[in-house]
């Protein structure tokens, strides 16, 4: 089964990167972004069904950001074409070269442009494809 996951920027009073789970699964979610010491990649956050979590608390610094997830109980993943590195348990990891030559995983993540706003919602949704992915910006103050 293929998963899908629409995004949006979320209310003005919020400024974050959060992941909303809609599914009726715990997942576990990597994220990816480019940091001044490089490419870093971390995880695993856990996000329980029909629930949100936060990632990145505070105004996004970043343009991109990449997500990778994975549901726990039935093995359905939401990924991407960008290859950046994973491990088995938490992890924070500098650099997206020579995963398995350092000894972590590789997994496919899923870019997402957040247009430099300070905020930015990722839906995990089973919906495939999604019939209308929500996709709203926040207004400049």
């Amino acid at each position: 089964m293929f998963l899908a996951a629409s995004f949006a920027a979320p209310e003005k009073a919020h400024a974050d990167f959060r992941v909303c789970n809609t599914t009726q699964n715990l997942v576990g979610v990597a994220l990816g972004y480019r940091a001044k010491t490089g490419w870093i990649t971390e995880g695993w956050w856990h996000v329980n069904a029909s629930s949100c979590t936060t990632l990145v608390v505070g105004p996004l610094t970043s343009r991109y950001y990449y997500l990778y997830a994975e549901d726990a109980q039935s093995g359905g993943r939401w990924d991407g074409k960008i290859n950046m590195c994973v491990a088995e348990n938490q992890f924070k990891i500098t650099g997206i070269n020579d995963c398995f030559a350092r000894g972590f995983q590789r997994a496919g993540f899923q870019e997402y442009d957040t247009g430099e706003q300070t905020s930015w919602m990722v839906q995990l949704t089973e919906e495939n494809p999604p019939s209308s992915p929500i996709v709203t910006d926040t207004p400049p103050q």
